[in-house]
């Protein structure tokens, strides 16, 4: 079974990374929003439900089972959940669309389910194991042998229904039968299978074959093959065994969820605990996996289920001779690559800690852990662009390089604007007169001739201080571009003004003297308006301030006017 994201429909919203449970889904570029990497996908089917965009696609060995179809040799393993999919064609329906669609046998799935049905009832009543893990779910063997090892000597070594239902029949009818699988529960290793595929990929046969499910008949037109079953419920478990369960608790626990992973974990490898027989399930069933359908049809599927089932068999339904369903083995899945902890630890540091000096965790990025989020952006499988918390500081930083003058350290252009503005505003309200003062270095450019760039820096620093040191709180110093400043001083008229821009200009000669250069080189001209609330438009007062600057400067510079 194959996920892919398909990147026309992905809006990289997260969704699906925040689900997977083994970090599988990588962050990419532009290009390529998302992706899934198959070394660390175990199939459990969560991110299609969870993308509200469509954008996961699934698909089994669909170019294989139409080959063999074609060739009307081979065997259909079709699970019992198909009747849902295939609603409203019956089951009889959907079993001669299959024949039409060239297979040769079509089995409903439960010679796989009794198989394995027998082989843990004989468990069941050996004595000799403390701790034995159900081993039919293929998405719980590939957790427990890619993140879990210390799990597997507890697996029973039960294979899972389609594989001992393939195994049956080709001991029935040869070795060369190839045999199809069709559900929704499919087998990660399918070694044994010559092809697994989804009922989607069913309906694509069908389309493809020109088999139209609807327009078979009701009946079935080959005698079918076994559909009773004796032993066993729906996914191989078997009734006696659930029925004795009931009065014999302590022998058996009933798990459903990746998430109790961990804590079996624990109790089995660390604490030593004979737990019994655990019933571990991914999900609730075949019905309740995520290619099922939505969640909130559970009911129904199982109800229609339901109401398909034969009568159940008085008498055993496979043979006795035949064991097809033992003999299961499971490897340690190759971890992956560690990530270099000079990396991850360099990730951490940009996306820093929270206000109380912890790790954000908020989950925001898709992983629960900033560790988590950090080893797999160590590995390029996730980006900085996904960290809220770094996100929102780098926004923080951007406002506040775009408000704030980097060598200076007054404020911007754009602050100015903004400020000069709303002060138009409040004057007209209140009618309030406010000043502002255009000021311009005399010979800066001299100063860089002769001195070079990085002491007219120096200088432009220093004049800024001493700005700063004039004005109050409630006024506006920006630079306004190379060596020109802008002051906005709220509630003063001109004469108070000029008492600011005289003092002002008195204390950047002193910068000039105390930096060490010639008397004279370092002055400054500036020039002074009044807002008048009777004027309508607020560039006047800037544009005056700066008329005033051109006077002071033709005067003979170091002067105000």
């Amino acid at each position: 079974m194959n996920f892919l994201i398909d990147a026309e429909n992905c809006v990289a919203c997260l969704a699906c990374v925040r689900v997977c449970p083994t970090d599988a889904i990588a962050v990419m570029g532009e290009s390529e929003p998302l992706q899934i990497l198959d070394e660390a996908c175990i199939r459990c089917g969560r991110c299609l439900p969870a993308c509200p965009h469509g954008a996961v696609k699934v698909s089994g060995e669909l170019g294989r089972a139409l080959a063999i179809a074609g060739q009307e040799t081979g065997l259909l393993i079709l699970s019992p959940e198909a009747v849902t999919h295939f609603y409203p064609a019956s089951p009889e329906q959907v079993v001669n669309a299959c024949y039409a669609a060239g297979y040769r046998r079509v089995t409903r799935g439960v010679l796989g389910d009794e198989l394995v049905a027998r082989e843990y009832l004989r468990l069941w009543e050996e004595e000799s194991w403390g701790t034995m893990l159900r081993s039919t779910d293929a998405v719980v063997v590939e957790t427990i042998r890619a993140q879990h090892p210390e799990l597997i000597p507890y697996l029973a070594p039960v294979t899972t229904p389609p594989i001992a239902e393939a195994r049956y029949l080709r001991a029935q009818y040869g070795d060369a039968l190839p045999v199809v699988y069709a559900g929704v529960s499919l087998p990660t290793d399918s070694s044994e299978l010559d092809a697994s595929i989804t009922f989607a990929d069913l309906d694509e046969i069908f389309r493809l074959r020109g088999v139209s499910v609807l327009s078979q008949p009701v009946f079935f037109q080959r005698v079918p093959e076994e559909r009773r079953r004796h032993l066993s419920a729906a996914g191989g478990m078997p009734l006696a065994m659930l029925e004795e369960a009931r009065h014999s608790s302590n022998r058996f626990r009933t798990v459903r969820g990746l998430s109790a992973l961990p804590a079996l974990a624990r109790a089995v490898a660390v604490d030593r605990l004979e737990l019994g027989f655990v019933d571990i399930l991914s999900c609730e069933g075949s019905l309740d996996h995520p290619l099922s359908g939505p969640k909130e049809e559970l009911y129904w599927r199982r109800a229609i289920v339901a109401s398909t089932e034969p009568p159940r068999s008085r008498q055993p339904v496979v043979d006795a001779t035949v064991v097809a369903s033992v003999g299961a083995t499971f490897d340690i899945k190759p971890r992956a690559v560690e990530p270099d902890p000079a990396a991850v630890a360099q990730v951490l540091e940009a996306i820093g800690p929270g206000p109380n000096g912890r790790p954000w965790d908020c989950s925001a990025c898709g992983f629960p852990t900033c560790q988590r989020f950090a080893e797999a952006a160590a590995m390029g499988r996730a980006t900085l662009r996904q960290c809220t918390p770094y996100q929102e500081r780098r926004a923080d930083q951007a406002q506040k390089a775009a408000a704030v003058d980097l060598l200076t350290g007054l404020s911007t252009y754009r602050v100015l604007r903004e400020r000069l503005a709303f002060e138009v505003e409040r004057s007209r309200r209140s009618n309030e007169t406010f000043a502002v003062l255009f000021l311009d270095l005399d010979s800066f450019k001299q100063v860089n001739d002769q001195y070079g760039h990085e002491a007219g820096n120096d200088i432009l620093r220093a004049v800024a201080a001493e700005v700063r040191a004039v004005v109050r709180a409630s006024d506006v110093a920006a630079r306004y571009g190379g060596d020109e400043f802008v002051l906005i001083l709220t509630r003063t008229d001109r004469h108070g003004a000029a008492r600011v821009a005289e003092a002002m200009r008195e204390g950047i000669e002193r910068v000039g003297r105390r930096l060490g250069y010639p008397e004279g080189l370092v002055t400054v001209s500036v020039g002074l308006a009044e807002f008048d609330p009777r004027h309508p438009s607020e560039s006047d007062v800037l544009v005056a301030a700066d008329r005033a600057l051109y006077r002071a400067k033709a005067a003979g510079r170091n002067a105000l006017a």
